[in-house]
């Protein structure tokens, strides 16, 4: 009898979490995997009118695309040099500011100022740093050196970086501060009475505890990365010079002249890619820190 009565009260708790999280599995397939259909449809197909079936003909034509080319080139490069920066420079300085050192709320309030300043405003300020006549070419002036246009050359890259690493080096300092205060204390003691030195702790100990946080910190600044398309075009506008012309560049001109074949199947690989870049981080966080209870 008891044995019954606890049956049908877990399946009554699973009949009521399913219908807690129903909601939620709607919304899910209405904004997201009914449109992503819709898209993978597009991708396959000539035009929006006749609706014939091509197959993988437009995914063949983006890889020919050269404008395509140079935007994921573009983009790879900048992901590869700002997001590994990111992590490396925000976690310094979390464990630089989880010292006494002097001035500790000021460097924190000067890294996390940028998250309360509008894009359009940061924008003004790199435009009046690194404009050709800017307050940098006029600072390298004064030693005889000359002037670089730094937006319209192959230095815009360094730039945008510049520009990426601070706006977002203050948030990701914060998770990290965060992270490191939950790391038990009495690790790090023991090590220090074994004799361990600050590397073995930095690479055994801290970097072991920190790997989730250093996945999130990750993803979340390669997702932001890939929204520097809106400093770039307030700076440079549709066409940027070849070394800006980032993947939204293309996808916003190319939903401007209404290609909806080409658009589609480069969302539909830009997701693919993401899918694998993220099961990969996925998977070596679980194999780097599968030992931290």
């Amino acid at each position: 009898m008891n044995k019954r009565k606890n049956q049908c009260g877990k399946r009554s708790e699973r009949i009521f979490s399913n219908i807690c999280i129903l909601p939620s599995l709607i919304g899910v397939l209405i904004f997201f995997l009914i449109p992503f259909g819709i898209v993978v449809y597009y991708s396959t197909i000539n035009n929006p009118i006749t609706r014939e079936f091509v197959g993988l003909e437009n995914y063949k034509k983006l890889f020919q695309n050269s404008a395509l080319r140079l935007a994921a080139s573009n983009t790879a490069i900048f992901s590869v040099i700002a997001v590994p920066l990111a992590i490396i420079l925000s976690l310094w300085l979390a464990m630089l500011l989880e010292r006494n050192i002097p001035a500790k709320s000021f460097i924190r309030t000067l890294f996390l100022s940028p998250l309360m300043v509008p894009t359009a405003s940061v924008v003004l300020v790199w435009q009046v740093l690194f404009h050709n006549h800017g307050t940098i070419n006029q600072f390298l002036e004064i030693f005889g050196l000359k002037g670089i246009d730094w937006i319209q050359s192959d230095y815009g890259q360094i730039v945008i970086i510049l520009m990426f690493l601070w706006k977002n080096l203050g948030y990701n300092m914060i998770l990290f501060m965060s992270a490191l205060a939950g790391i038990p204390k009495d690790l790090i003691e023991v090590a220090e009475l074994e004799g361990a030195g600050k590397l073995y702790q930095l690479i055994h100990i801290k970097l072991r505890y920190l790997s989730p946080t250093m996945l999130f910190v990750f993803i979340l600044s390669l997702i932001n990365s890939f929204k520097i398309f809106r400093e770039v075009y307030l700076l440079t506008d549709d066409h940027p010079y070849d070394s800006m012309y980032m993947l939204q560049h293309f996808m916003n001109n190319t939903f401007n002249n209404l290609d909806y074949q080409k658009l589609s199947s480069a969302a539909v690989l830009f997701s693919l890619v993401m899918i694998v870049v993220i099961a990969v981080l996925l998977v070596l966080e679980n194999v780097f820190g599968k030992d931290v209870e």
